[in-house]
């Protein structure tokens, strides 16, 4: 028996019961509480789920005392931070008649009581003399933040001498034999159960950080870190948007101080938004990173709790399981609920000003003003005075391979594929990995020029004393033609030889080949979204481009940006001054006039005599924060952070808008259709 607020560590302990035969049943459990009652005579309430079973094995009726039960639940529940009453051992091993069973198991035999209490240990470790649990579990992760992966089982040793174990390793018995089915076991019950070499060199660490509990106290730890628990429960709770909503619902907490004293210094929760929506905690984490703020995120290993505070049924689960979703994914909402939640955890080095950053980072990311700002409406307040609203294609930038540099030209033709031989070259590293500048940012180096009258690809780089010549129409291995896999789609590639990719790898600091998309009229076709917002061209053939044939910036819309940024740091926000330009993004197309971010009303465009439609906003990721200076690679969190404070829409982060090339007359377009620096924009609304 366990209670529902369990790690899933504990529902391990259950897959042995019932390959065993074993009846396995979750709980739940509150105290009634009556003021003037003894302590002594506290009760529970216990509401059981339903009995599991596998197989059933018959009891034999004269040995009802050989039968043991265990009893499991945690001193403190690591998703709400709810305090369970040590009071339940003694309860479920003196007088487990208390409380109430169904009547089908657990009538026979003796109870015995584990205690998860890895993160209860840290602010409020039972007392054994009071309260004899049978076992307890600790994480000395959870008491120190060092190390991972060790911990601790305490055992009585009545309990100990119940436990055997087959598998052995090392020295972790006497004596054995090779050829013939002989062991003698160790007797000691710390031997018997290693497995192999101990990690002994983070167990010699374990004294040290010791030594910092026992020069502050336990006592004291806990005071500390629940007075900063209660601060930030208390803001967050008073937080309200514009129209007087909610803007937090803490999970395990009842909103009144009373009981608070009954939550560990942990604060898991959701935030909604002023039409009653939620945020995705992946959003959440996101912006946090950025604000160098490190928050857990999901259900936190503890699916019963997870589902209980919020309120997910069996058929939410197996819906959200069939639809992909998984632990550590980002399908953070489903079906209009929440699949997790953000939890906050202070320990004995969290200090105030860092809770106060924290709540600081949720009014400045999370609460909307009075009237809603929409995302058509978010440049309220912005005044250039009067603004020429003619539009004119400013730069056309073409990038041959993904991730590396591009080049500019004045004047460039259009493929069925967006802009010729635009991303039709990709780096895999030996193992077949597809490499970007988020996993490789020294790829930024490599330049690339096409000339189109000789026919040849041009690529330098300052790693590489000579500069590579690549024909377009040839020195590909004839015959060597492969599969690659991007963004779920096959694509088939040529391959070059070895000295071009040992160029490359040179280049790059890395092993890895170079492959060419070998067919222009491949279609890749990706995911076909409802949304708009979510950037996906599922009509259009693409090279090796993540979301659509191109991307276009406005030179008013990176103008506004700097503005942003010069502003943050006047206002003491940010850091030393940044100033951004339009190939910060990586654009295929940089078109000047109008208004800032006019270009997020745009439905269809024509540029010259080719038509283009749009596919909604481009959501911004961090390699926009990474910059080359001085022939190194320098990453901050801007522009990121200003985008994310007047740029999000649903948990993404927008600027610029996606465009796929169409034909005026609904056929294929001409392949001899070029694009020309100065051609007028023409753009038709929404």
């Amino acid at each position: 028996m366990y209670t529902m607020e369990n790690h899933n560590s504990v529902l391990g302990i259950r897959e042995y019961a019932l390959n065993q035969g074993a009846a396995a049943i979750a709980v739940d459990i509150e105290e009634d509480i009556h003021p003037g009652i003894p302590e002594d005579t506290i009760s529970m309430r216990v509401s059981p789920h339903q009995v599991q079973r596998r197989k059933v094995t018959e009891l034999k009726e004269q040995e009802p005392t050989g039968v043991y039960n265990l009893f499991a639940f945690p001193s403190e529940c690591n998703f709400s931070g709810l305090r369970f009453s040590l009071d339940l051992v003694k309860i479920i091993k003196e007088d487990s008649r208390r409380i109430p069973r169904s009547s089908s198991v657990c009538k026979n035999g003796k109870w015995m009581v584990l205690i998860d209490a890895a993160k209860g240990c840290s602010t409020r470790p039972p007392d054994l003399s009071k309260y004899p649990a049978d076992f307890v579990a600790i994480s000395f992760y959870k008491l120190f933040g060092y190390p991972t992966g060790l911990g601790a089982l305490i055992v009585r040793n009545d309990a100990a001498k119940l436990l055997k174990k087959t598998y052995f390793s090392g020295g972790t018995v006497a004596a054995s034999i090779a050829d013939i089915d002989f062991i003698k076991r160790r007797e000691g019950i710390e031997e018997l159960f290693e497995d192999g070499t101990v990690s002994f060199l983070s167990i010699a660490s374990i004294r040290h950080g010791f030594k910092i509990l026992n020069t502050l106290t336990i006592s004291a730890i806990s005071r500390h870190t629940t007075s900063l628990a209660l601060y930030t429960r208390k803001m967050l709770l008073g937080l309200r948007h514009g129209n007087g909503s909610s803007v937090c619902i803490i999970y395990g907490c009842h909103n009144s101080r009373e009981l608070c004293h009954e939550i560990g210094p942990i604060i898991s929760f959701n935030l909604k938004r002023s039409d009653g929506s939620w945020y995705g905690y992946r959003e959440v984490e996101k912006l946090a990173s950025l604000s160098g703020i490190q928050l857990r995120t999901g259900c936190f290993c503890n699916p019963g709790a997870c589902a209980k505070y919020l309120g997910l049924s069996h058929l939410d689960l197996l819906s959200n399981t069939e639809a992909g979703h998984v632990c550590w994914d980002d399908h953070d909402i489903m079906n209009g609920k929440p699949t997790g939640a953000v939890r906050v955890s202070f320990g004995y080095m969290s200090t105030y000003e860092e809770a106060k950053k924290f709540v600081d980072f949720v009014v400045g990311s999370f609460i909307s003003p009075e009237n809603h700002i929409g995302h058509r409406n978010q440049l309220k307040g912005f005044d250039r005075g009067s603004i020429a609203t003619g539009y004119y294609l400013k730069s056309i930038t073409i990038y041959p391979i993904k991730s590396c540099g591009g080049f500019s030209s004045e004047s460039w033709p259009l493929s069925i594929n967006g802009l010729k031989h635009d991303r039709e070259w990709i780096i895999t590293s030996l193992t077949g990995e597809i490499l970007t500048q988020k996993k490789v940012p020294q790829m930024c180096f490599v330049s690339t020029f096409i000339d189109l009258s000789q026919g040849i690809l041009v690529v330098e780089s300052p790693h590489c004393k000579e500069r590579l010549q690549i024909k377009l129409d040839s020195d590909v291995n004839v015959g060597a033609r492969e599969n690659v896999d991007l963004n779920g789609q096959r694509y088939k590639v040529d391959s070059y030889n070895e000295e071009i990719d040992a160029w490359f790898s040179k280049a790059i600091g890395k092993p890895c080949t170079l492959l060419r998309n070998s067919s222009s009229n491949h279609d890749c076709m990706l995911s076909e979204a409802k949304d708009a917002i979510t950037c996906r061209d599922a009509k259009s053939k693409l090279n090796f481009a993540n979301e659509a044939q191109f991307l276009l910036v406005s030179e008013e819309s990176v103008l506004d940006l700097n503005d942003r940024l010069s502003s943050h740091v006047q206002k003491g926000l940010s850091g030393a001054a940044i100033q951004v330009s339009p190939s910060r993004f990586r654009p295929n197309l940089v078109v000047s006039g109008g208004r800032p971010y006019d270009e997020d009303g745009w439905r269809k465009l024509r540029i010259g005599n080719n038509y283009f439609s749009s596919l909604g906003g481009c959501n911004r990721c961090q390699l926009i924060n990474l910059a080359q200076k001085d022939g190194q690679v320098q990453k901050s969190n801007e522009p990121l952070v200003t985008l994310a404070s007047y740029r999000r829409v649903k948990g993404k982060i927008l600027f610029g808008i996606l465009l796929r090339y169409e034909s005026g007359d609904g056929e294929q377009q001409k392949s001899d259709s070029w694009l020309h620096v100065g051609q007028d924009v023409h753009p038709d609304y929404i």
